[in-house]
């Protein structure tokens, strides 16, 4: 008896320390699940039809808000799109990704974010997997509409390459990062996935297959929307 208890005791010490030895990077990429599954289970948040034509899904967690005159926005996420050459396949695994920016005038505290970006066409997702890009020149961007019944071929929609959500104090919007920009996180994706990789490598050439501390977020995804429903024609060109 006294030996089980030794080992039992042993057991549950030790637990701490193998949730220590999960890397930032492992957390952060857990994080990116479970904020998507929040998100995704707002009745009126992001229109699935949307979401069944996007081709690439960003989720960055706990962006936060800072400002002393200037303001500005930084936070780490991942992203990750539909396999196969016409972006019809399963979802890849992650690549860990960076948003920046700035915005002028005065703010008055910081408050956590959480952002869910959706890219809405093959050329705004090789643009983005390729190099830094800026919201709302390198790419066109736009607020996202939310809700069941939101127009989904409305103008504006229909000419974003990627659409934009917020969450925070409970409140879930569309909202326009125009003049952020999104870039690859190298070094955290080489401590993910023990050596150098592009975005390109992980997500368009599949180079790694999905960590466990991504599973949440990709079968999720898997789930939620497992077909490509965009006009095959624009996922040609």
């Amino acid at each position: 008896m006294r030996k089980i208890s030794v080992f039992v005791i042993a057991v549950f010490l030790a637990c701490p320390t193998f949730a220590a030895n999960e890397s930032r990077e492992q957390k952060r990429l857990a994080a990116c699940g479970q904020v998507f599954k929040e998100i995704m289970d707002i009745p009126d948040g992001i229109p699935k039809d949307l979401l069944n034509k996007a081709e690439c899904v960003i989720v960055i967690p706990s962006v936060l808000k800072f400002a002393i005159g200037v303001g500005g926005d930084f936070g780490r996420g991942a992203i990750t799109c539909r396999t196969g050459q016409h972006f019809t396949g399963h979802w890849s695994a992650p690549a860990l990704f960076a948003l920046e920016g700035a915005n002028i005038g005065l703010q008055l505290g910081g408050q956590a974010t959480d952002f869910v970006l959706l890219v809405m066409n093959p050329k705004g997702a090789n643009s983005i997997l390729s190099s830094k890009v800026k919201l709302g020149a390198d790419a066109s961007a736009a607020a996202g509409p939310k809700g069941r019944t939101a127009a989904a071929d409305t103008d504006i929609v229909m000419r974003a390459e990627v659409l934009s959500y917020s969450r925070s104090r409970g409140l879930f919007a569309g909202i326009s990062l125009e003049g952020s920009t999104l870039r690859s996180d190298g070094s955290a994706n080489k401590k993910l996935y023990g050596r150098n990789l592009t975005a390109k490598e992980i997500i368009r050439e599949g180079k790694v297959s999905v960590p466990a501390s991504g599973r949440e977020l990709v079968s999720l995804l898997d789930k939620k929307s497992p077909k490509n429903e965009s006009d095959p024609v624009s996922l040609k060109e």
